[in-house]
Formats: C-alpha cells, sequence, structure tokens
C-alpha cells in the first residue's frame, strides 16, 4: 500500500488526460461520443455521492475526478471544430440501458449495491466508445484512457479497507482505461 494523498495524482493525471482530450476535441482531432461521455460523467458523480455515503474516503477522489473529466470532455464536444460522432441505434440502446441502471440505483437504500449499478453504467455508457475505437481509433486519444487507467491503478495502491464501495470503481476504471487504450494504440497501425 502506498501513501492514500497519492489518490491526489492519480486525479490529476486523469484530469490530465481529461483536458487533453477536450483541447483535442476543441481542434477537431477527437471526435468523442457524447453518449458515452454524458454517461461517463453521470455514473461516476453517482458513485461518487454513494461512496461519500457510504464513508469511502480518499478512494472516492477518483471518481469524482473521472465524472468530472468526462463532463469537460462531453462540453467540449459541442464546441468542436469537427463534426460529432454520428449516434447510432446501438449508441442510444447502450446508453437507455445505462440509464435504467442508473434508475435502480436510486430506488436503492444500499450504497454498495449503489456503487455497483454506478460502475454497470459506466459500463454500458462506454459500450458505445469501445466499439468505436476498434471501428475508428484515429477519432480517439490514447493518453485519455492511459491515463484513466492509471488513476485507477494508483487508487487501488491506495486502498486499505477491501470491500466493494471502496474497490469497485478503480478496478473497473484500470481495467476499462488500459483496454480502451490499448485498442486505439493497436487498431490505429493496422487500419493504416
Amino acid at each position: 500500500m502506498i501513501d492514500p494523498y497519492f489518490v491526489f495524482l492519480g486525479a490529476a493525471l486523469g484530469m490530465i488526460g481529461s483536458s487533453v482530450y477536450a483541447w483535442r476535441t476543441l481542434q477537431g482531432r477527437a471526435s468523442p461520443n457524447r453518449v458515452t461521455f454524458f454517461l461517463w460523467s453521470a455514473a461516476p458523480l453517482i458513485g461518487f455521492l454513494a461512496q461519500l455515503d457510504e464513508g469511502v474516503g480518499l478512494p472516492s477522489v477518483l471518481t469524482l475526478a473521472i465524472g468530472v473529466g468526462p463532463a469537460l470532455v462531453f462540453l467540449a464536444s459541442f464546441f468542436g471544430r469537427a463534426a460529432p460522432w454520428r449516434l447510432t441505434a446501438f449508441d442510444l440502446g447502450c446508453g437507455a440501458v445505462s440509464v435504467v441502471a442508473l434508475i435502480i440505483w436510486l430506488s436503492m437504500d444500499n450504497p454498495t449495491v449503489a456503487v455497483i449499478f454506478a460502475v454497470l453504467a459506466d459500463l454500458l455508457g462506454g459500450i458505445p466508445t469501445i466499439r468505436k475505437a476498434w471501428r475508428a481509433p484515429q477519432t480517439e486519444d490514447w493518453r485519455f484512457f492511459a491515463l484513466s487507467g492509471t488513476n485507477g491503478a494508483i487508487t487501488l495502491l491506495t486502498i486499505t479497507s477491501w470491500d466493494v464501495a471502496t474497490w469497485s470503481f478503480p478496478v473497473y476504471i484500470t481495467v476499462v482505461g488500459y483496454g480502451i487504450a490499448l485498442i486505439v494504440l493497436l487498431r490505429r497501425p493496422a487500419l493504416r
């Protein structure tokens, strides 16, 4: 275990990745999926509130950062120079199922179950971007995902209480962040 205050380093790295992605979006060099980035901001912010309710402590800084960062990217998508990524029925379907998971969270009075549903909603909202990263990796910025994964990994190293409400978001963010970064990095050369 490392000092719990390292979560702030992880959050800073995640925010750097988000800022780079937002900047590249404004320049027209990245095209975020609005369904994903809206839900990637909403679900973690809900998870953050649940973690506060559960008394998670410093590891909840990760969850806050991974909610605020995508909100910046989502907002940048309305002002970017390139046309936004065209939404499909698949994107909207994933978004709808994600919203159902968020509604289930709202009906729960159990913070641990709420965090699980927030992670599920986040994953469902992310499926369109995972698909887009595979099909059009040039529209993504791998740094955002790699730094988000690093944020999750650092947070995992600070955890002292291994209950579901504490470790579920960091594990999820680590796996998804590094996974999408690898997809983008490996698929770009393959499609040239």
